[in-house]
């Protein structure tokens, strides 16, 4: 991008269309800090529609709060504390653009989960003021807290929420994948062999006869030799 080429843009433009919480996301989005990226404003619309949701996550069409006071659901603490902790991390080191798509997948989550816990929206607003500073300030203020969000202490996350209760494994009979198990996430290797075996899928690939062999990978998958 230069002036000789003509192909210069003003950010004075974007914000006027978009805002500059979504220009300041956007360019943090585009890679990694260190390296030099093609400047393309393409996707810079997606970004915006997130900011949008994040805010329809607060407020509804007539500007009215729809956050609440309750007790936060276990799927509203996972998504929060890994959010939490993968943010934070990813503030060490720099990688401001996985954290900008790891607010992306929180925002989802939540919405899917029709989240309106103040406190789970309140510290999403706390990790999120660093990025995007003025939308955090309008909404912490919607949701009559003191002060200014960017004074906040950035909160801990919890290894007990972001721990899975349970785990999926797909069962390969000869590396090739055929059915899929969920168990208890800490279901001993053992159970979870017998389990796998008993199943009546599996009894169609087995037609009968006895495995060679069973190998099962904690937490990824089984795989029977027959």
């Amino acid at each position: 991008m230069s002036k000789s080429k003509f192909n210069v843009v003003n950010p004075d433009d974007i914000i006027a269309h978009f805002g500059a919480d979504t220009l300041r996301m956007y360019e943090m989005f585009l890679g990694p800090l260190e390296q030099s990226k093609p400047w393309n404003t393409n996707g810079i619309e997606g970004v915006y529609r997130f900011l949008k949701k994040l805010w329809n996550l607060f407020l509804d069409d007539q500007g009215n709060l729809k956050v609440q006071e309750a007790k936060p659901t276990e799927s509203e603490l996972r998504t929060l504390h890994k959010t939490i902790k993968k943010v934070a991390e990813d503030i060490e080191r720099f990688s401001f653009n996985t954290s900008v798509s790891t607010f992306m997948i929180c925002v989802n989550e939540l919405s899917e989960q029709k989240c309106r816990n103040r406190e789970i929206l309140r510290n999403l607003l706390i990790i999120l003021s660093p990025y995007a500073p003025h939308i955090a300030e309008e909404l912490w203020s919607a949701l009559g807290e003191d002060g200014f969000v960017v004074n906040a202490k950035f909160p801990d996350w919890n290894d007990d929420f972001i721990k899975e209760s349970s785990i999926s494994y797909p069962v390969a009979f000869n590396g090739k994948t055929r059915f899929n198990i969920t168990v208890s996430a800490d279901m001993p290797k053992e159970e979870v062999e017998s389990l796998a075996l008993s199943h009546e899928e599996a009894e169609k690939w087995l037609n009968g006869g006895s495995p060679k062999k069973v190998i099962v990978v904690p937490g990824r998958m089984v795989n029977i030799v027959i």
